[in-house]
């Protein structure tokens, strides 16, 4: 009786140990646009193991892909009133609460994808993030979407002309808006989650989104026609809910930083080795793509944008800090 008496006292102990447990770890739910293939969500279940490890397991991520938690304006608006504690979602998608944030959208901002990622993770990035707190968000890091290509159901795009007249999907970010109008198209903003449909139904001709993005959402099963334009760098920028952050205690909020941080560094990595083998794939689907587009028509074509940018929201200053690092080795 005494050795059935201890045995049940170690279970009932145990047991208590894992309610203990359970109740100290706490979830928090983190939104996606792009689907659960897209490195979004890789770089998600990445960021929850990190925080996880870091906090000893009193924090980790429910990764929400596929607009499940809501459209990205939704979404953005519930990290906002605390509904959804972290989304990762484009730049361009908080420039109508920080226009300025619209200067990373500009096409041709960036030499290449290391100074972008010098700007991001510099004082400039680093100063948009923290314009986000007037909206109850506390900017975590820059994750990678990439660079914009161009695909359509028309033709080949090989020169600036042949965009003219195409109904283009683009993100709702002024800077966008204004370089496919300078281009002549007829520019459609509209959410990821609406564009497979649009695509089909021919309500847009053309799109442009980095490879990754195109690959996930299978946009290829609806765009023949693929040219590598590399004409503007995409951010995903990592927020969480102000109030939410500001709750936690001095070394979780530090390991949020670091987790969103290095989970960045990890979904980078992921989407620039990815490139190669998603162009060889999607030939392979009998997707014509053009894999060298000159970029001084376009950039010539849409230059006139930059000022156009400056002239509505400021932000020269921002534009001479990109600038002062585009040849930093």
């Amino acid at each position: 009786m005494k050795i059935k008496g201890m045995f049940k006292t170690l279970l009932m102990a145990g047991a208590l140990a894992g309610m203990f447990a359970s109740a100290q770890a706490e979830t928090l739910r983190f939104a996606s646009e792009a689907p659960r293939s897209d490195t979004q969500f890789q770089g998600g279940e990445k960021f929850s193991e990190l925080l996880k490890a870091k906090t000893k397991g009193a924090l980790e991520l429910k990764v929400y892909p596929d607009s499940s938690l809501g459209k990205f304006d939704a979404a953005i608006s519930g990290v906002r009133g605390g509904t959804i504690d972290i989304i990762v979602s484009g730049s361009g998608n908080y420039s109508g609460l920080v226009p300025q944030m619209g200067i990373f959208d500009i096409p041709f901002m960036f030499k290449d994808t290391a100074h972008a990622y010098r700007v991001l993770d510099g004082k400039p990035g680093q100063d948009m993030l923290d314009k986000l707190a007037e909206f109850n968000m506390k900017g975590l890091a820059y994750w990678d979407n990439g660079w914009r290509q161009m695909s359509n159901s028309k033709h080949p795009i090989n020169v600036p002309a042949d965009v003219k007249g195409l109904k283009m999907r683009t993100t709702g970010s002024p800077a966008h808006i204004e370089a496919f109008k300078l281009l002549g198209a007829n520019p459609v903003p509209m959410p990821l989650a609406e564009l497979y449909t649009a695509l089909e139904m021919k309500t847009v001709d053309a799109q442009e989104h980095p490879i990754g993005v195109l690959w996930s959402a299978k946009l290829y099963e609806v765009q023949k026609h693929l040219s590598l334009t590399y004409h503007a760098y995409s951010a995903l920028v990592v927020v969480m809910n102000k109030q939410k952050f500001e709750s936690l205690s001095p070394a979780n909020q530090k390991a949020i930083v670091e987790a969103a941080r290095e989970a960045g560094a990890y979904q980078r990595k992921l989407n620039n080795e990815n490139i190669a083998k998603i162009v060889a794939d999607l030939k392979k689907l009998n997707v014509a793509v053009v894999e060298k587009v000159d970029p001084a028509p376009f950039l010539e074509a849409t230059k006139a944008g930059r000022k156009t940018f400056t002239d509505k929201f400021g932000g020269e200053d921002v534009i001479k800090a990109i600038d002062a690092v585009r040849d930093v080795k």
